[in-house]
């Protein structure tokens, strides 16, 4: 079930409003607060691990393949246990990729990593579990908190496009690092997955 109801949205819209003066130009530019959460955790973090490193379109392309091969647009750990190595690299997986596919298979096929039990830990919890998969490092596990877990005080402080979009919005004259981007977010929270997501869309407007 999504955190993200009515009164918790509005209340999180106020609150950024009423702390933060730039950031309340840039809801009202935006509009409605509308993030879609990611219901198959497993799916979410094998996307991830695919897409590090290689343009959105390969992703994609790589994406389709590993649909092709499971036969299901909703792949689960079941589905890519059973692939020979020699399979999956039709799909156009480099060896390193691979070997994170693998480890992250495995350790939720064998109920190492209970994805389905993550909602009940802590931030910091979740965070360390997820980094010990490989190939999954601070960002992944962030991404995961925000989009599959619905976590609302979030920040991922080494984000391109927050860094970029900080910068934009608070005039500053480079991006800024991890203390510049906590002080920032300070009057965010406990809200500031909301704000993060208020600056991704700041991208996107003309």
């Amino acid at each position: 079930m999504s955190i993200w109801t009515l009164d918790v949205t509005e209340s999180a819209v106020r609150h950024l409003s009423r702390r933060d003066p730039q950031l309340r130009q840039l809801i009202r530019k935006v509009g409605p607060f509308r993030m879609k959460r990611q219901t198959n955790r497993y799916q979410s973090l094998l996307k991830a691990i695919i897409s590090q490193q290689i343009s959105t379109a390969a992703a994609r392309s790589i994406w389709m393949r590993i649909e092709t091969l499971t036969g299901t647009s909703r792949v689960q750990a079941a589905h890519i246990h059973p692939l020979p190595d020699e399979l999956l690299r039709t799909a156009g997986l480099s060896p390193q990729k691979l070997r994170y596919v693998r480890d992250l298979t495995s350790r939720v096929h064998a109920r190492e990593l209970k994805l389905s039990s993550l909602h009940r830990q802590t931030d910091d919890e979740v965070i360390e579990a997820l980094m010990a998969v490989k190939g999954i490092g601070l960002w992944t596990a962030q991404m995961f908190l925000m989009f599959s877990l619905g976590r609302p005080d979030v920040i991922p402080h080494g984000d391109l496009g927050i860094q970029s979009a900080i910068m934009k919005l608070y005039q500053l004259s480079q991006r800024p690092g991890r203390d510049q981007c906590h002080e920032i977010a300070a009057p965010w929270r406990p809200y500031a997955t909301v704000a993060c997501w208020y600056l991704w869309r700041s991208l996107e407007l003309k």
